[in-house]
């Protein structure tokens, strides 16, 4: 496959309202992310990938947009989206945009149309479908963020879809004036100098047969997802959008693809698909899930995460590339996630650190991930934010549930857990704002914050950095960014392991993924010690020569120069 101008790129994910706070009002906004920027240029970030900032209702933190050509007030001015890109450029640092096109917010006025008769111009621009024979939604999907996936217009007498809350009305991509009207908006966009975008919810633009599904939950509701995510003919949709758009400009563009098999998600990526590479969640739903079952956690092991790390791997091995990731917006922070809390340490974390960043494929490093951020566990129900972790509280009790119980879904589950305000220093609100944050700040921000790993040279953060510059800037760049994967020690319980082969270098990444001291011995004869989350490892190192023959430390990794 041809190089591309970002197969070596670093992008760092921005949830702009948790980020940093230049007024005051408690919100952060564009003028902050541009205080900010030196910070994230001297950690090795190529491309910002921002949340949504368009105007919102904020029903879905921005995820509902009311209107595409405009910035919301909370956030700044256009102007300030303009500076933001001009200043990051300065930096080498690219912008990369949010892009909802599944829906809409019930507020834009394309649906404000849409809703005022059955004859409107605008109204087969959504989703409209009459009630079933006994008046009830005219069919049992649930929706993502629970409850009926439709609610009823009073006026018109029809329900309309919404995959999400009933606030984002599923936009009808079946209409070809309303997707013209979405390319006119992506140009828009990417005529003032984006690096491109990261594509939210494309999975569920194409529709199924609007049925009832057999009722997998006590609501005698069925997820939506098996009828509304890449159902059949999506691909007719995503390649008119990438040849109207994407393809006409130097951008790179990342999708949000809902789990499939590896064939069918390679139909995405890579020569002849629409986007240059995507998200696979293949390995977060082995801790979660956003199903009906959200009240049980799901059992996994490290064989299974093995296992799906190299299936992963192997999808997109010749001839594309997948985004590598541990965390975002909607996933709980992957020490929480991945380890005990009891296990939670700057070892670990740099294990798992390594562990995904030298993989084959796009790193993304979500806010805060770089300094050691963890989930937070507010007292109650009303200390949150998040719609779906509101909602799906709620079902729960209705179904008898008790509230402690419920709770303590919410502290491992809730998307709130990866939007807390970013810690910058120990002052108050952590010197995320001089106001009083949208959101509580974790308790943990005296210890857990950027000045104190700044302060710090064995810290996450310089690790992090580190690994920034060994796949970017040292001898070793050709074999992690193009060379090939060869996962190792797949029968092991307790240790993580894979090779980077290159043209002319051979890279070993292997790691504890256990609180005790593993003995090892692998076949391989060591040329170098490229990194290690140890400080001592040269000196452990110095008589190994034909075999690696060593005892792992609890959450050691190494990433060893092999022949």
């Amino acid at each position: 496959m041809e190089k591309k101008w970002w197969h070596d790129k670093v992008i760092y994910q921005i949830y702009p309202k948790s980020f940093n706070d230049s007024n005051g009002d408690g919100i952060g906004d564009l003028p902050g992310i541009i205080e900010k920027l030196d910070y994230l240029a001297e950690l090795g970030i190529d491309i910002i990938w921002l949340s949504p900032v368009y105007s919102s209702p904020m029903k879905d933190n921005g995820y509902d947009i009311d209107d595409y050509y405009a910035i919301g007030k909370q956030f700044g001015t256009m102007a300030d989206m303009e500076r933001l890109i001009t200043e990051a450029k300065k930096r080498n640092i690219g912008i990369m945009m949010d892009l909802v096109i599944n829906h809409s917010s019930d507020q834009h006025q394309w649906f404000k149309e849409s809703r005022k008769s059955r004859d409107n111009k605008k109204r087969d621009w959504y989703i409209w479908k009459d009630p079933a024979e006994d008046g009830r939604p005219p069919t049992n999907w649930r929706s993502v963020f629970g409850g009926s996936a439709w609610s009823y217009d009073q006026q018109t007498e029809q329900y309309y879809l919404h995959t999400f809350a009933e606030e984002q009305p599923d936009l009808n991509w079946e209409n070809k004036e309303l997707r013209q009207e979405l390319y006119r908006m992506i140009k828009w966009w990417l005529d003032k100098g984006l690096a491109g975008f990261r594509v939210d919810a494309i999975s569920f633009i194409k529709k199924g047969e609007y049925i009832n599904l057999p009722a997998d939950g006590e609501d005698g509701r069925a997820e939506i997802h098996s009828v509304t995510a890449n159902q059949e003919g999506i691909l007719a949709y995503l390649n008119e959008l990438n040849d109207k758009t994407f393809s006409n400009y130097k951008i790179v563009t990342v999708a949000e693809i809902y789990p499939e098999k590896s064939e069918r998600m390679k139909e995405f990526v890579g020569e002849g698909g629409p986007f240059d590479f995507i998200f696979d969640f293949r390995h977060t739903d082995l801790v979660m899930r956003p199903d009906s079952n959200w009240m049980q956690e799901k059992e996994w092991d490290l064989m299974k995460l093995k296992k799906v790390f190299n299936k992963i791997q192997q999808t997109y091995d010749q001839d594309s590339r997948v985004a590598l990731f541990l965390e975002n917006h909607d996933q709980p922070r992957s020490l929480n996630k991945y380890l005990k809390e009891k296990n939670i340490n700057r070892y670990s974390a740099k294990m798992l650190a390594a562990i995904f960043m030298l993989m084959r494929g796009v790193p993304f490093i979500y806010q805060g991930q770089e300094i050691g951020m963890t989930n937070v566990k507010y007292d109650s129900i009303e200390d949150y934010n998040d719609a779906a972790s509101i909602g799906k509280y709620k079902m729960a009790l209705e179904s008898g549930h008790q509230k402690e119980e419920v709770m303590k879904a919410v502290w491992n589950r809730s998307r709130d857990n990866s939007r807390t305000p970013m810690h910058w220093d120990y002052s108050k609100n952590a010197g995320f704002s001089s106001g009083s944050p949208w959101l509580k700040v974790n308790p943990n921000y005296k210890e857990v914050n950027v000045e104190n790993e700044l302060n710090d040279s064995d810290s996450l953060y310089y690790f992090y950095q580190n690994l920034i510059k060994l796949r970017k800037e040292s001898s070793y760049a050709e074999t992690l960014i193009d060379g090939s994967y060869e996962q190792l020690l797949e029968k092991s319980q307790d240790l993580i392991a894979y090779l980077r082969i290159g043209a002319e270098k051979k890279v070993l990444v292997i790691a504890n993924f256990r609180d005790k001291t593993i003995k090892i011995n692998l076949d391989f004869q060591l040329k170098n010690v490229i990194l290690s989350n140890y400080s001592d490892i040269e000196k452990r190192l110095k008589t190994v020569k034909d075999k690696i023959d060593y005892r792992f430390r609890p959450f050691e990794a190494l990433v060893l120069e092999v022949e």
